[in-house]
């Protein structure tokens, strides 16, 4: 298996112009019908033309179906020259499943960008890890008005057909918001969901020396979780070398300030413990995640971080 550090040559795919043809997989969880319609709906509103995988709609236990059927759709795309962004309808479960089998050749022939975020984040790893591609933290294809709106629209829309940087502001009102280690740093931006990237160490997770690393974390899971991922990626040397470190939102944390058997610890405690001892800046608060209203944030193109400004600045995904 190829794979590079965080100064290999980013390679941009060309950015998305009207009539230019989009493909919608489903490597990981299988999406709902109403979802995709409105996705295509939406996709098709910026002059797309836009296609389903054979597929999409596939069930194979909590999956959208079998793994080989899964992989297919994804290589169908890659390697389809008319097709000029592969577009996930969701994470879930399963896209660990079939990140060996990726052809990777045909992204080297013609790079195309991959928009998706959660377990789609095993993808992003890989692309990167394997051939310097670009691609894109961004929302579903699975497409919902009440969950993204029209500021994250337009926000897919601009990383896809524009070549404008993309700037994501300090949120004050995230859980990791509280933690900041001040400073400046310029890498390429490497990470997405933390569960993924702690799965995926010591299995393909690309070498994060001179990145800087995004982090995010769903729903459903305890501060144990996240120490202990933070704990393993530290153990196998994953975070020597790292930037700088921008975290997104840590959801679903809110009630542990009330549990006497914390000790009094939150998320804010946990992100703080594991993360200053890198002696790296740490911008936390970014509005970025599994909440509400997400943008879409190019991964593996040159980042900065600011903590006095707050701001995250990355360089666009295509060319």
């Amino acid at each position: 298996m190829d794979t590079c550090d965080s100064h290999h040559q980013t390679v941009q795919s060309p950015r998305l112009r009207p009539r230019d043809r989009v493909r919608i997989v489903s490597p990981a969880s299988p999406p709902s019908r109403e979802g995709v319609a409105r996705g295509v709906e939406l996709l098709t509103s910026w002059g797309l033309r836009v296609e389903l995988g054979e597929h999409v709609f596939d069930q194979w236990g909590y999956m959208a179906g079998r793994d080989e059927d899964r992989v297919f759709d994804l290589n169908s795309a890659f390697g389809d020259p008319g097709v000029r962004a592969v577009i996930a309808t969701r994470g879930g479960k399963g896209a660990y499943r079939i990140v060996d089998d990726l052809d990777i050749d045909a992204l080297r022939r013609d790079p195309k960008p991959l928009v998706g975020f959660s377990d789609i984040t095993h993808l992003h790893l890989a692309l990167w890890a394997r051939c310097g591609l670009a691609s894109l933290h961004g929302p579903f294809a699975n497409w919902s008005d009440e969950w993204s709106g029209p500021a994250s629209a337009e926000a897919l829309r601009r990383a896809l057909m524009t070549t404008d940087p993309v700037i994501i502001h300090r949120d004050t009102s995230q859980a990791s918001a509280a933690v900041t280690v001040e400073g400046t740093a310029t890498g390429v931006l490497v990470g997405g969901n933390l569960d993924a990237i702690r799965t995926e160490a010591g299995a393909g997770l690309p070498s994060l020396k001179g990145a800087i690393l995004f982090l995010e974390h769903q729903r459903g899971t305890g501060l144990g979780e996240v120490d202990r991922a933070l704990t393993q990626l530290t153990r196998t040397g994953a975070l020597e070398g790292l930037r700088g470190v921008a975290l997104g939102q840590f959801l679903g944390f809110d009630q542990d300030a009330d549990d006497s058997t914390l000790g009094g610890w939150g998320i804010a405690d946990v992100l703080r413990d594991r993360l200053m001892r890198l002696s790296v800046p740490v911008l936390g608060g970014l509005p970025a995640g599994h909440g509400l209203h997400p943008p879409t944030i190019p991964l593996g193109t040159q980042a900065t971080i600011d903590t006095v400004e707050g701001t995250l600045t990355i360089q666009p995904a295509v060319a």
